[in-house]
C-alpha cells in the first residue's frame, strides 16, 4: 500500500466500536459511565444552544439585520436541521465518542478525520472563548448594578481594546462626542486609555472570563454525573428566564420599531451569520457523549431534533420582542437582554436577567468543555495524539489530562484573540464539520453495500430537484439583481461604508471632509449635531455615494478594489464551484436531497464569513497537519494493522 493510500485508509465500523469498548476500559476501573437518557441529552442540547446566542450574540445580529434577523434564524435552523439528520444517522451507526471525527474516519479515511478532528478542537476551544467573554459581559453588568465596578481594562482582550480604540478615535476626530459613542466603542476607548502598563505594555485582559473558565473546567474534570445535574438545573433556569423575557417584553413592543423590517437589505441580514449560527452549534456536542448514553442509537437523534426545534421557536420570538422594544441600532452590546430592559427603566427586571444569565451561560460553557476533551480522547485512542490524552481518571471517570489541556486552550488564547474573530473561527470550524458529516452521508449512499444504522435520513431524490434549485437561484440572481451580480463578477471597486471610511481617515483628511460637508450641506450637517458619523449614517445609499464621490479625498480611502476586494470573494467562488460539483454528483448518483441541502447551506454560511477568518482557519489546519505528519502518521494504530 502506497503512503498516499495509507493516508486515506478507513476505519471499519466494528473496529471503531471495538476500539471504543477496549480503550475506555469497558471491563476496568477507568471507564466512561452511561448516565445520559433522552431528557438529559435534550437538556444538554438546549443548555448549549440557548446561551451566548440568545443572551449575547443576538444583539450584534439584530444590529446588522434589523427585525429581519428572524429570517436568518429560520435559514440557519433549516441548515442545522439538515446537518442534524446527518449527525443522527451517523450516531445511530457509530454509537461512540468522537462526533464528526469518528464519522469522517469511517467515511473518508484517516487524513480527513484528522483535519475534521483538529477543526472540532478549534470549534470547542474558541467557541468557549466567545461564551466566556459573553458571560463576562453580563457578570460585569451585574457588578455595575451592585455598584462594584470592574475596570474596563479587566473586561476586554488586548486586541479588541486596541482595535476598538482605533475606531472610536476615528469617530472622535470626526466630531462625535465621547458620550455619543456606542457602549462597546466607549468601553474600548476607556480600556486603552486607562489600562495599567508594565514596561510600556498595556495590561488588558478579561479577568472574570478567565476565572469562570477555570471553575467550569474543574467541574467537568470531576465527573459526568455532576456536570449533567448542574447542566439540567441551568436549563430549567434559562428557559424560565427566556419565557419571562418574551412574556414581559411583549407588553413593551412598539411595532414602529419593526419599520423598516429589512433596514440593511439581504447583506445586512447575512452579516450576522456567525452570530446566529453560533447560537445553534450546541447540538453537535451531543454526539461526543455517545459512549455515556444509555441508548445512543435511539436517544441521540431524538435529542438533536427536539433541541433544534424548541430553540428555533424561542429565538424567533425573542428576536421579534427585542427589535420591537427598542431600535435595532442600539442592540450592538454584549448583554442585549439586560440592556433593553434597562433602557426602558425596568432595572429590576434587567437585574433578574443579568443574574440568571450569569448562571445560564455557564451551562453553555459546561457543554462545550464536555465536548472537546472527548475529541482529544478518541484521537489519542487511534494513536494520532499521545496516550495521556485518552487516559480516564480512575475515580472521576473523565478524560482528566484532556480536560486540563482543554481549559488551557480556552484561557491562553483569551488573552490576545479578539472576540469577533473568535466567533468567526468557531463558526468556521463547526460549519466545516457539518459539511463533512453531510458529505459522509452522501458518501455512504454512493458506496455499494455500505452499512447503515437504525436511523436513516429521509430519502428525497435530488437527481433533478437540486439542479433545478441551482438553476432557479441563478435565474433569480441575474434577473432581479443583475447590476450587482455583474459588478461582483467584474470585481468592480466597492465604496466603503461610513464606519470603515472614517476609520481610514487620518486627522487631516477628517478635517477636510468635515469642512466639505459643512459647506455642501450646512443644514443637514447642523441637523446631525455637527457629527460626521451621524451625518453620513443618515444619508440614503445614493446620497451617501454622491457625497463621498464628491469629497476631496483619495480614491483609495473611498473605495476598496483589486486584490483587496477580490480576496473577500474567494469563499463565494468556492461555494459556487461546490454547487456545480454537487449538481454533477446528484445527477449521476441520484443523491438524497436533504444531506445535499445540508452541505450546501452550511457551505453558504461559511462563504459569508470574512476572508480573514478563512485565512486564520487555514493557518490552524496547517498547524494541525504539521502535528499529524510529525506524530500521528508514525503512531497511527490503523497503520499497524
Amino acid at each position: 500500500m502506497s503512503f498516499l493510500s495509507e493516508l486515506f485508509r478507513k476505519k471499519s465500523i466494528p473496529d471503531a466500536i471495538a476500539t471504543a469498548h477496549s480503550e475506555s476500559g469497558e471491563t476496568g476501573m477507568g471507564k466512561l459511565q452511561k448516565h445520559l437518557g433522552v431528557v438529559d441529552l435534550t437538556a444538554l442540547g438546549i443548555a448549549a444552544i440557548i446561551g451566548a446566542g440568545i443572551f449575547s450574540t443576538i444583539g450584534s445580529a439584530s444590529y446588522n439585520g434589523g427585525p429581519a434577523v428572524i429570517f436568518l434564524f429560520i435559514f440557519t435552523a433549516f441548515a442545522c436541521g439538515f446537518a442534524a439528520f446527518a449527525y443522527a444517522e451517523f450516531a445511530s451507526l457509530l454509537p461512540v465518542s468522537g462526533s464528526a471525527y469518528t464519522y469522517s474516519y469511517v467515511a473518508f479515511g484517516e487524513l480527513i478525520a484528522w483535519i475534521i478532528g483538529w477543526a472540532l478542537i478549534m470549534e470547542y476551544a474558541v467557541g468557549n472563548i466567545t461564551v466566556a467573554v459573553s458571560w463576562s459581559g453580563y457578570f460585569t453588568s451585574l457588578c455595575d448594578s451592585a455598584h462594584l465596578h470592574v475596570p474596563e481594562w479587566a473586561q476586554l482582550d488586548y486586541v479588541s481594546a486596541r482595535d476598538g480604540f482605533a475606531k472610536a478615535d476615528g469617530l472622535l476626530r470626526g466630531g462625535t462626542a465621547l458620550s455619543a459613542l456606542t457602549d462597546a466603542q466607549r468601553e474600548a476607548w476607556l480600556a486603552w486609555n486607562h489600562a495599567p502598563s508594565l514596561g510600556g505594555l498595556r495590561i488588558i485582559l478579561d479577568i472574570p472570563a478567565m476565572a469562570m473558565s477555570v471553575l467550569i473546567t474543574a467541574l467537568v474534570y470531576i465527573g459526568m454525573r455532576e456536570s449533567k445535574n448542574a447542566g439540567n438545573m441551568m436549563v430549567v433556569l434559562k428557559l424560565a428566564v427566556v419565557a419571562l423575557v418574551i412574556l414581559v417584553g411583549a407588553f413593551y413592543v412598539d411595532t414602529a420599531n419593526w419599520h423598516p423590517f429589512v433596514p440593511n437589505g439581504f447583506g445586512g441580514v447575512m452579516a450576522g451569520v456567525s452570530s446566529v449560527f453560533f447560537a445553534y452549534i450546541g447540538f453537535d456536542a451531543l454526539s461526543t457523549t455517545a459512549e455515556e448514553c444509555k441508548n445512543p442509537q435511539r436517544d441521540l437523534p431524538r435529542a438533536m431534533v427536539y433541541a433544534i426545534v424548541l430553540c428555533t421557536v424561542l429565538y424567533i420570538l425573542i428576536a421579534l420582542v427585542l427589535t420591537g422594544m427598542i431600535s435595532y441600532k442600539e442592540l450592538d452590546v454584549n448583554d442585549p437582554l439586560a440592556y433593553v430592559f434597562q433602557k426602558l427603566n425596568l432595572k429590576w427586571f434587567s437585574g433578574i436577567i443579568a443574574v440568571s444569565s450569569v448562571v445560564a451561560m455557564a451551562g453553555v460553557f459546561l457543554v462545550f468543555q464536555l465536548g472537546q476533551p472527548r475529541i482529544w480522547m478518541v484521537m489519542s485512542r487511534d494513536g494520532l495524539l499521545p496516550k495521556p490524552f485518552s487516559r480516564i481518571h480512575p475515580r472521576f471517570h473523565t478524560p482528566d489530562f484532556s480536560t486540563i489541556v482543554t481549559g488551557l486552550f480556552v484561557i491562553v488564547p483569551m488573552l490576545f484573540i479578539p472576540s469577533d474573530t473568535v466567533l468567526d473561527l468557531c463558526s468556521m470550524g463547526t460549519l466545516f464539520a457539518f459539511v463533512l458529516v453531510c458529505a459522509g452521508v452522501l458518501k455512504l449512499q454512493m458506496t455499494p453495500d455500505a452499512p447503515r444504522g437504525k436511523f436513516r435520513t429521509p430519502y428525497i431524490n435530488g437527481k433533478w430537484l437540486f439542479p433545478l434549485l441551482v438553476a432557479g437561484g441563478l435565474g433569480y440572481l441575474f434577473t432581479q439583481h443583475q447590476a450587482s451580480a455583474l459588478a461582483w463578477l467584474r470585481n468592480a471597486p466597492q465604496m466603503y461604508d461610513e464606519e470603515t471610511l472614517l476609520s481610514k481617515l487620518d486627522r487631516e483628511q477628517a478635517q477636510t471632509i468635515l469642512a466639505y460637508v459643512s459647506r455642501s450641506d450646512s443644514a443637514g450637517f447642523a441637523a446631525s449635531g455637527g457629527e460626521l458619523a451621524a451625518y453620513l449614517g443618515s444619508l440614503a445609499p445614493a446620497s451617501y455615494a454622491r457625497t463621498v464621490n464628491a469629497a476631496p479625498l483619495p480614491e483609495a480611502v473611498k473605495y476598496e478594489s483589486g486584490w483587496a476586494l477580490f480576496q473577500h470573494k474567494i469563499p463565494m467562488w468556492l461555494f459556487a464551484l461546490t454547487c456545480l460539483g454537487m449538481v454533477a454528483l446528484s445527477f449521476r448518483h441520484s443523491l438524497s436531497l436533504i444531506p445535499i441541502l445540508g452541505l450546501i447551506s452550511c457551505f453558504y454560511m461559511m462563504a459569508q464569513i470574512p476572508a480573514r477568518s478563512w485565512f486564520g482557519f487555514f493557518i490552524w489546519l496547517v498547524i494541525g497537519l504539521a502535528i499529524y505528519f510529525g506524530y500521528g502518521v508514525k503512531h497511527s494504530k490503523l497503520r499497524r494493522i
